[in-house]
């Protein structure tokens, strides 16, 4: 019997154009009524993903930042996994051919969530992002100065190709057991947004912690996700399940398959195999 839902925001809650369907604001509320566990699972971080939260208007969980950052809806914080700092300084110093593209993550509550080196926030897939956040931005050069705290992440963003190489590289790197990357692939856009995290931190790995503290296994679990950075949380699930828009890697792996977020797949997901009903 599932007992803990974990659902990924981008992609999987929302729709196409960002709203969440009425169909999947239907089945949360029904398993929240049932006794279900629901945890919003998401890259974003916690003020980005707070107000999704807010929308569906349900007493969740929110996960964000890839696992870094365990909150409730009101603000209190459950669990928080930051980046030791020199590790931080230490990415930024391996990828300094990166720096153009590099930012830097902080759990604060505003200005200067995210700090900059230089990004150019002109380029079609950020501008939208600083037009909606850019209070909470600020420039730091070099960005290495920024490092007086530890950060949630190093954060880089670009194209596919470009970013597929800074992921190699990372992951080959010497010292790449002090931290874990995850990634999230839009083709369609040319644009991969990759977060580095302090060691072990994924959204899998806190997914199974959290679902430790509430005393379940990870049979009583169902993941639904739709990119890379969701891998790992619905491998560890007993019941993991891709969105019909999924990257193929998902949709060629081990896991069942449901609609896509524009066909309100998540509702699909949920009243299959979390609420038992059969589809007509």
């Amino acid at each position: 019997m599932i007992r803990l839902i974990a659902i990924d925001i981008d992609g999987t809650l929302l729709d196409r154009t960002g709203r969440i369907p009425d169909e999947n604001r239907r089945a949360i509320a029904e398993s929240l009524d049932c006794g279900i566990e629901v945890a919003l699972v998401t890259g974003r971080g916690f003020t980005f993903a707070q107000p999704v939260a807010e929308q569906l208007g349900l007493p969740v969980v929110i996960v964000a930042s890839n696992g870094a950052i365990v909150r409730r809806l009101d603000g209190t914080t459950v669990l928080r996994r930051l980046m030791p700092k020199d590790v931080a300084r230490d990415i930024l110093e391996q990828t300094a051919a990166f720096r153009g593209e590099a930012a830097v993550v902080f759990d604060r509550p505003a200005a200067g969530q995210l700090v900059s080196g230089g990004l150019d926030w002109t380029h079609p897939s950020r501008a939208g992002y600083y037009g909606r956040y850019g209070a909470l931005i600020s420039e730091t050069v070099p960005l290495e100065d920024c490092l007086g705290e530890d950060p949630v992440e190093v954060m880089f963003t670009g194209g596919v190709t470009r970013m597929r190489d800074l992921i190699a590289g990372l992951e080959a790197a010497p010292r790449a057991d002090r931290y874990a990357v995850s990634f999230v692939e839009y083709g369609w856009r040319d644009f991969i947004l990759v977060d580095v995290l302090a060691a072990g931190v994924t959204k899998g790995t806190t997914l199974a912690a959290w679902a430790r503290a509430l005393g379940l296994t990870s049979e009583s679990v169902m993941a639904v996700g739709d990119n890379y950075n969701d891998r790992e949380m619905l491998a560890f699930a007993g019941t993991g399940v891709a969105m019909g828009n999924s990257v193929a890697e998902l949709l060629e792996g081990a896991f069942h398959i449901t609609g896509t977020n524009d066909e309100a797949g998540l509702a699909q997901a949920i009243d299959r195999y979390a609420l038992g009903r059969t589809a007509v």
